[in-house]
């Protein structure tokens, strides 16, 4: 009797293999094609909530936008997008599309429920970007991962739009110490250095790959002065 129930174990075990081996090919196909269902749902999604800014200036160019390219490091993207004459609402439409454009979830810099909410530029060429919560509550907290979003913004704005000297970074109209916890965000950040060659700036192309500064070196974009020195700051509308 024992060998009995032994022999059908090992039968029961091996018509279960046989099983398996037959529809796990398949069973990972609809994985796949659910998952690939869902990401083209989620662009949709993102589509229909913040549709592309678009103004009477528009005109097609290529932008240059700045997404992750592996642990620590950033990569230039170029993309096709009409781009306004406007400075700030230039700054906008290059910003809205480094959050809704990801290549991949994995070249994503910014949260994808972040929205811009405002984008201001004064005479001297300061900036000011004012952006929703989820860029704070939604970005993993680190040096690391703080500085590559910080860069990930700068980056894209000081090579799409060049006439900006300095930027500072609001979160819903307010100020905020730090971005996660550590990168401070009550300065503001340089932007195409009036030293920097005419030619590194605008459209010029940037290195391959920009590594995010540990804690222990220089960042690679830092608070340029403090916010007070900003005359007459812009009033960034409440939501």
């Amino acid at each position: 009797m024992g060998r009995n129930w032994w022999w059908i174990a090992v039968g029961a075990l091996v018509v279960a293999v046989v099983i398996g081996l037959v529809f796990f090919p398949g069973l990972t196909r609809r994985i796949r094609l659910l998952s690939q269902s869902q990401k083209q749902e989620d662009q949709a999604r993102r589509e229909v909530l913040a549709p592309p800014i678009t103004t009477p200036t528009d005109v097609a160019a290529t932008a240059k936008l700045f997404w992750a390219a592996g642990p620590g490091t950033l990569a230039p993207v170029s993309i096709q997008l009409p781009l306004s004459a406007d400075p700030a609402q230039r700054a906008k439409q290059v910003l809205h599309a480094l959050i809704v454009n990801a290549p991949t979830p994995e070249e994503r810099t910014l949260p994808a429920d972040v929205e811009v909410l405002g984008f201001y530029v004064l005479s001297d060429g300061s900036a000011v970007a004012d952006f929703s919560d989820a860029l704070v509550s939604e970005t993993p907290s680190g040096i690391l991962s703080e500085q590559l979003v910080v860069n990930s913004i700068t980056q894209t704005l000081e090579n799409n739009v060049p006439s900006l000297r300095r930027l500072k970074i609001l979160i819903h109209g307010q100020e905020v110490e730090t971005l996660a916890g550590h990168v401070d965000l009550t300065g503001f950040f340089d932007l195409n250095p009036p030293g920097a060659d005419a030619s590194q700036q605008g459209s010029a192309m940037s290195p391959p790959a920009v590594t995010v500064p540990t804690a222990t070196t220089v960042p690679a974009v830092r608070p340029a002065s403090p916010a007070s020195s900003l005359a007459s700051p812009p009033s960034a509308p409440h939501h």
